[in-house]
């Protein structure tokens, strides 16, 4: 009778110290997943989402919503309808259905290239453009795009004809260039 009461002793003494080396690992991967998860870029979960509808919010106020077509480092592209949407990343504040999958930056060099790059296509493109500025909106085509400022050669909202004036918007106070 008595080895029996050390018996249940021992197991429940091996119970106890499983259930802490259980809440141990438990709390282990919990610490590794919330680690993890510190590393992932809003990007690469936007990215997860290509093809998706999303709606943006940037610092101007200006709010986007649209198909993901494509994520890069520095800028997002987003189609609405027939109205395509580039929007720095650096002037994002909300994202509205953003997937909580991940998938990690791809070789292409179109996703490594910056938002001057995309800026510059456009110009090339000498397509009229909407800027959503800290400002107010800018509308005209892209003359020149430098390194941390565009000239953009204002138009007539009306007719799209060229105003003959220029203005110089610096890339820190866009939130938004849309294609009209």
């Amino acid at each position: 009778m008595r080895g029996v009461r050390w018996d249940a002793l021992f197991a429940d003494m091996e119970l106890q110290v499983e259930a802490m080396d259980a809440d141990a690992r438990a709390a282990e991967v919990a610490e590794l997943t919330r680690a993890e998860r510190s590393a992932v870029h809003l990007t690469d979960r936007l990215r997860a989402g290509l093809a998706g509808p999303v709606e943006v919010v940037v610092r101007t106020g200006a709010r986007v919503t649209g198909e993901m077509v494509d994520v890069a480092a520095s800028w997002l592209l987003l189609q609405d309808g027939a109205r395509e949407h580039l929007v720095p990343t650096a002037a994002l504040v909300t994202v509205r259905g953003a997937p909580l999958g991940v998938a990690p930056g791809q070789g292409s060099p179109l996703r490594r290239l910056g938002l001057g790059h995309a800026l510059r296509a456009l110009a090339r493109d000498r397509c009229v453009v909407r800027l959503e500025t800290l400002g107010g909106p800018v509308v005209g085509r892209l003359d020149a795009v430098g390194a941390d400022h565009v000239d953009v050669g204002l138009v007539d909202v009306a007719d799209h004809r060229p105003s003959g004036v220029r203005d110089t918007v610096l890339l820190s106070a866009v939130g938004v260039v849309s294609r009209l």
